[in-house]
């Protein structure tokens, strides 16, 4: 909603391109490999994954415009690895505003300030806040300049058919309707999404009764960017309100209602300035502020029973809804668009069978139920169900007044990439050593001698790190590369050149400590920088034996 007098679109801040619906010439297609229905920023992520490893896609989107509003705005370090890979991270760095501190109070007093982890050696900030509005933009940007994603706004999927060798879409636009064939699709249409209702499925899971209205703000505020959680604050009693600065003098409030509280009555301008009111003057802002947009929110925790359904494939919020608290929801999708990205090329192109896909499933759903372990502890925390629920986190707060270590409790575990550790094309081999990356979990930037990052140096498709050239490295690679077009292998610290290999040089044995590694082990790492394997020995012939079972070639 905006004030009155405010069109849906007109923002403070943000200009909204309007797109016309595209005109139907001689060279408009109608067959496609992927379609992807939703241009949002899970739909553009995997439309650009594709495109990384040459496969095109056409992308249908309902609406005109970006999303308009107060949407997601916490965006992970995972996931400007992602943009990064994608070529698209430019933008995000110049506009977005990183973090790594949230500070927590009980009624005004501080009772925790948390601290992400980060250090020298990674690329990114652990947490950056950006408006959805400029996500979107950036990644449309990204696309519009690719010429293997074609972005058809104004297009409404509005039937889906299974064919013998893929999908059939009915699309109306204003220029008519006509029917898209692709061998899959990707249903990127959010939390109502229409091909989940075509397909005849249905989210499962819980429903929480907490509340909260969500207000953009804008004003000049002195504050630094950090994540403000109030607790029992003085301007909601009982209640919590979150607090997050955004660019463009732009702050995000969330404020809980209370039990019974109507969310008709909380959602008229006149009760939301009156809130906002309160809670800037709790803050201490006595400077002017205008109301940008405000809605309500009620935290689930819901998902599919397979992220799967033949040629069809769901990814984002059409697949999960997740809590808002830890930042979740956008980043989970966006892992969800390059993971089904590169395994759909690599089927595509010929490099990897169909198994490949039914990975898809196990590894993001696995994701999704570790997403639901966090978040719905700091759900329960931000929001208690019960009565007895109430008392247990208001005595943890009174203690951590003067208990430091009881203000963990309100830790909100933010966003942290998911370890594929039972994932089907996961090899299950030597566990990893205490502090190293284990098989499954997203590999470890290090920073190199010359201020480069490690991660700029893996292939486009998978990597080989070895530590050292043992004997037989040089057949490795050729088998490699003879399974994977997009392979490169990486020779740390290497006794002898070896061709085919980039050779870094470690002098500090940093890449070593930071993976847990020996002399003579080899790690196999995929397009989406996670770990497909690791081994002691045995260097050449198990990464080959395992990429051709993780290819199902």
């Amino acid at each position: 909603m905006r004030p009155a007098g405010r069109g849906d679109l007109d923002s403070l801040y943000f200009s909204y391109p309007i797109f016309p619906s595209p005109e139907h010439g001689a060279t408009f297609a109608r067959e496609t490999p992927v379609a992807i229905v939703g241009a949002g920023p899970v739909g553009l992520t995997a439309a650009l994954t594709l495109a990384r490893f040459g496969v095109r896609s056409i992308v249908l989107e309902k609406k005109s415009t970006f999303n308009d509003g107060s949407r997601a705005i916490c965006v992970s370090r995972s996931s400007f690895h992602i943009f990064d890979r994608l070529g698209a991270v430019g933008p995000f760095l110049e506009k977005a505003l990183g973090w790594t501190t949230g500070r927590s109070f009980y009624r005004g007093r501080q009772f925790l300030e948390f601290h992400m982890p980060h250090d020298a050696h990674e690329k990114f900030m652990p947490m950056y806040n950006l408006q959805q509005q400029y996500i979107e933009q950036y990644l449309f940007e990204a696309a519009r300049a690719c010429r293997l994603v074609d972005i058809r706004w104004a297009s409404e999927a509005t039937a889906v058919r299974d064919t013998s060798d893929g999908v059939e879409i009915n699309v109306d636009d204003a220029n008519g309707a006509y029917v898209l064939k692709a061998d899959y699709l990707l249903a990127a249409d959010g939390a109502r999404s229409a091909v989940r209702a075509m397909r005849g499925l249905r989210l499962k899971g819980e429903n929480f009764e907490g509340r909260y209205v969500i207000v953009d703000v804008r004003m000049a505020h002195d504050y630094p960017t950090i994540r403000r959680a109030l607790f029992d604050p003085a301007c909601n009693p009982g209640g919590t309100v979150l607090i997050h600065r955004q660019p463009d003098d732009i702050w995000r409030i969330d404020y809980q209602l209370k039990p019974g509280e109507s969310a008709e009555d909380a959602l008229l301008e006149s009760r939301v300035r009156a809130k906002i009111a309160a809670i800037l003057g709790e803050i201490g802002h006595q400077g002017a502020w205008e109301l940008e947009w405000w809605s309500v929110y009620n935290a689930n925790t819901l998902l599919l029973d397979d992220y799967r359904d033949g040629r069809v494939f769901f990814i984002g919020d059409s697949a999960h809804i997740v809590p808002i608290f830890g930042v979740r929801g956008l980043n989970n999708g966006v892992a969800d668009g390059e993971n089904i990205g590169w395994k759909l090329a690599k089927v595509i192109n010929r490099e990897a069978g169909d198994r490949l896909l039914d990975s898809y499933t196990p590894e993001r759903r696995g994701a999704t139920f570790d997403v639901f372990a966090n978040a719905v502890k700091s759900t329960r925390f931000m929001t208690p169900p019960t009565r007895g629920f109430t008392i247990l986190r208001d005595a943890a707060l009174s203690l951590a007044l003067s208990e430091g270590f009881a203000g963990a409790f309100a830790n909100p575990r933010q966003m942290a990439p998911f370890t594929y550790a039972q994932s089907p094309i996961t090899e299950q081999c030597a566990p990893a050593p205490d502090g190293g990356a284990a098989p499954g979990a997203v590999a470890p930037n290090v920073r190199l001698a010359d201020g480069t990052s490690l991660c700029d140096r893996y292939a486009r498709g998978f990597t080989l790190l070895s530590f050292g050239a043992p004997e037989g490295i040089e057949r490795a690679i050729a088998s490699l590369s003879a399974l994977d077009n997009d392979f490169d292998a990486i020779i740390v610290n290497p006794e002898r050149q070896v061709a085919g290999a980039l050779s870094l040089a470690d002098p500090g044995q940093e890449i070593a400590a930071r993976f847990g590694a020996e002399a003579g082990e080899a790690i196999l790492i995929r397009p989406d920088h996670h770990l497909a394997g690791r081994w002691r020995g045995a260097a050449g012939e198990a990464p080959v034996a395992a990429l051709s079972r993780l290819l199902a070639v």
